[in-house]
């Protein structure tokens, strides 16, 4: 990952509303989970949703498919462990027997 790419990706992960939606969007794995759903689970208008899920995408933390009238949203797992892997390339000072074991999401 570059380090823009990664500036971006923490900048919009950096606000409340946004880290909750991706973490909710984490949590169902890839099925992802439509728009309606995820207002609801955040009491968000869908004009407030939609504005924090633009910003998510052009981050390129998830992605949409329209299906009809629905948008099911998905985190993009690969994104998400480039960054983790981005943030801790160079842990411990390229010792890594001093760092813990790093966890990322299968693909």
């Amino acid at each position: 990952m570059e380090h823009e790419n990664a500036t971006h990706a923490l900048a919009a992960l950096g606000h409340g509303t946004r880290l909750s939606v991706f973490r909710l969007l984490v949590q169902a794995g890839r099925g992802g989970r439509l728009a309606g759903d995820l207002a609801q689970a955040l009491s968000l208008p869908g004009a407030t949703l939609s504005f924090h899920l633009k910003a998510l995408g052009a981050a390129g933390l998830i992605t949409a498919e329209q299906n009809g009238r629905t948008i099911r949203y998905r985190a993009d797992f690969d994104a998400m462990n480039a960054l983790v892997g981005y943030l801790t390339e160079n842990c411990c000072a390229d010792d890594a027997t001093r760092c813990a074991t790093p966890t990322a999401c299968p693909p």
